[in-house]
């Protein structure tokens, strides 16, 4: 009976199954020897294992590095940064939104902190793969895209080898597992908001994305923009408001109660660590280079702007020619090249109903990473655009551009080419502290 029962789901979703697959095994190979590692910054193990030891900090005895860790020190009854020799008192915490850890909660418990955050992170990459194309196919079905399954398989592809989700699921790490890992609940997050049909299961994963990535916070604007004016005719939507405005503020409600579970508990957790409910470490990095800029300007300020905007869209790779090299800069590389679609997006064939909302969406995303203290270094390419990314291959679905057009298809080749070439070549934590 089981089997039978197995054969008729592998039947249902034999595309998802391959797809996952193809995902894990190329994935796992571009991971190479890291695959069978836990990576140098296992910052999410430690934190799970410390919970299952009862315990909400971190035991300094323990800690693998001292890179992008918080550390508190109480001071004249207030919290503050740890400055100078380190005292008893101390207490340490990972210096992210904690969701991820949470997921790797059941595996750490059976493998402690050697748990292998590398090979979870392949898993997460294929796993977000399937997730991606399940929702383009939803859209589909919708009649929100006119994509074949051929195109949505294809586009599914494309966000795994022919986007910078491609060298950050292969690579484990604090910085690029959370990345990936709020990929995957984007994807259901959108495909539970679209229409603003499904809003308690929206909400829990717009929670569980925020959770992962705080920028994914801003991506809250399109269940908003689904709920009251969902298109096309906004305008009359939102006049419409005034008289019957009982039905949207009923969506708005459940998906403020989807998301307020976790929002709750990560807002005390932060309050019992930071003293903020908006603070998840940032602010406390323990003897980082970045604690200059962050205690002149704050986390996020107009004075940022330039140097992201320049990681983003101006950085170009390094060419030596004695001898013949090619090179790229950690702080970032155009996503004119790790994203060339970006091109026909600026002139879509058609604006379908979604088109509006999925632009306002990438927008608001995009303001956290341009006015943040921090380019994403070390890396190759803007790492933050991955918060957007699925958002901007959805405006490329509704666009109307055949992937057949030969501009189309020369934009594809270069992008899975350059991110081929982020995927082998990227140096980072990993390799500087263990010498791979």
């Amino acid at each position: 009976m089981k089997a039978v029962g197995l054969r008729l789901w592998l039947s249902a979703y034999k595309v998802e199954a391959v797809l996952f697959l193809v995902g894990f095994g190329v994935l796992a190979s571009f991971s190479s020897q890291r695959f069978l590692r836990q990576s140098a910054a296992p910052h999410f193990v430690y934190q799970a294992q410390s919970w299952l030891e009862g315990r909400l900090d971190v035991d300094p005895q323990v800690l693998p590095n001292l890179e992008d860790w918080a550390c508190v020190r109480v001071k004249e009854g207030k919290k503050v940064r740890c400055e100078g020799k380190l005292l008893p008192g101390d207490r340490w915490y990972v210096s992210f939104p904690s969701f991820p850890a949470v997921v790797m909660l059941p595996f750490v418990a059976l493998h402690g902190y050697q748990f292998n955050d590398t090979s979870f992170g392949v898993i997460t990459g294929a796993l977000a793969l399937v997730c991606f194309y399940a929702l383009l196919r939803f859209l589909s079905r919708r009649g929100e895209s006119t994509r074949s399954q051929t195109e949505n398989i294809a586009l599914a592809l494309l966000l795994a080898f022919g986007t910078l989700f491609f060298y950050c699921a292969i690579r484990g790490e604090v910085w690029f597992s959370a990345e990936v890992m709020g990929v995957a609940f984007t994807c259901l997050y959108v495909r539970n908001a679209v229409g603003a049909n499904r809003p308690v299961w929206a909400g829990l994963f717009f929670s569980m994305a925020t959770l992962t990535r705080t920028p994914l916070l801003f991506a809250g604007l399109f269940f908003v923009l689904e709920a009251l004016c969902p298109g096309p005719d906004r305008r009359e939507q939102l006049q419409a408001l005034s008289r019957n405005w009982k039905p949207a503020a009923r969506k708005l409600g459940l998906f403020a109660l989807g998301a307020a579970p976790l929002a709750s508990l990560a807002a005390a957790y932060n309050v019992y660590r930071f003293g903020r409910l908006g603070e998840f470490g940032h602010a406390f990095l323990y003897n980082n280079r970045v604690n200059v800029d962050i205690d002149r300007h704050g986390l996020f300020n107009l004075a940022y702007l330039g140097r992201n905007l320049e990681a983003a869209f101006l950085k170009l790779p390094q060419v030596s020619w004695n001898p013949l090299r090619l090179g790229y800069d950690p702080h970032g590389l155009t996503l004119l090249l790790t994203l060339p679609l970006l091109v026909f997006l600026l002139i879509p064939k058609t604006r379908p109903r979604l088109h509006l909302n999925l632009w306002l969406t990438v927008a608001v995303c995009a303001l956290p990473g341009l006015f943040y203290q921090n380019t994403g270094y070390m890396q190759f390419g803007f790492r933050f655009s991955l918060d957007y990314t699925p958002y901007l291959l959805l405006l490329f679905a509704v666009g109307g551009w055949s992937l057949r057009h030969r501009g189309v298809l020369a934009a594809v080749a270069l992008g899975v080419l350059v991110n081929f070439w982020g995927a082998v070549a990227f140096r980072g934590y990993t390799e500087l502290v263990r010498n791979w």
